[in-house]
């Protein structure tokens, strides 16, 4: 599985805009209980802080920025994310 981690400040300090991650987790078929979701980087069950994007057989088939360039020269990337929860 790849996605998002909305991630939470320390309490009493200030969300960092940009801070939050593409992350990535697995999911098992366990029989009789169905699909679950456990995120081992942080020894958790998937819950509403991840934001599935894509699903594949490896991290590989799932990469959030993937891609071929041609040409020589130099290149360098930087991306932020920032998961914002809509509160209703």
């Amino acid at each position: 599985m790849s996605g998002y981690l909305l991630t939470r400040p320390p309490p009493g300090k200030p969300k960092y805009v940009g801070a939050d991650a593409s992350h990535c987790w697995v999911s098992v078929f366990a029989p009789g209980l169905g699909w679950i979701d456990l995120d081992p980087t942080n020894g958790c069950f998937v819950a509403d802080e991840h934001i599935t994007i894509a699903w594949g057989r490896d991290y590989n088939d799932v990469t959030p920025v993937k891609g071929v360039i041609l040409g020589g020269g130099h290149q360098s990337i930087h991306v932020a994310v920032d998961v914002d929860p809509v509160t209703r």
